[in-house]
């Protein structure tokens, strides 16, 4: 049964997926491609863990934290960038 639930998931993640591409590529302004590029990690980050589950180890786990801090690290950098121009001061 939970074969079937980590399949559905797969879909509605790759789903999302796209729609986050289709805002990116789209975006009327830089701020929602900013958001839309955040969210596309996050969904990668939640196809890794569907992936650990499905295989049953804890490396994919590992990895997505990793992605997951390098990825708010990354975001915050360039809204500083955007609002100052400069990111340290």
């Amino acid at each position: 049964m939970i074969e079937y639930a980590i399949y559905f998931c797969y879909a509605a993640v790759s789903l999302a997926l796209l729609m986050n591409i289709w805002r990116l590529c789209l975006g009327p302004n830089i701020v929602d491609r900013i958001m839309a590029a955040d969210t596309l990690v996050v969904n990668t980050i939640v196809l890794l863990i569907l992936y650990g589950i499905q295989t049953e180890t804890t490396l994919y786990f590992e990895c997505a934290l990793l992605l997951a801090m390098f990825s708010f690290i990354s975001t915050v950098a360039y809204c500083r960038f955007l609002m100052r121009g400069d990111i340290i001061e």
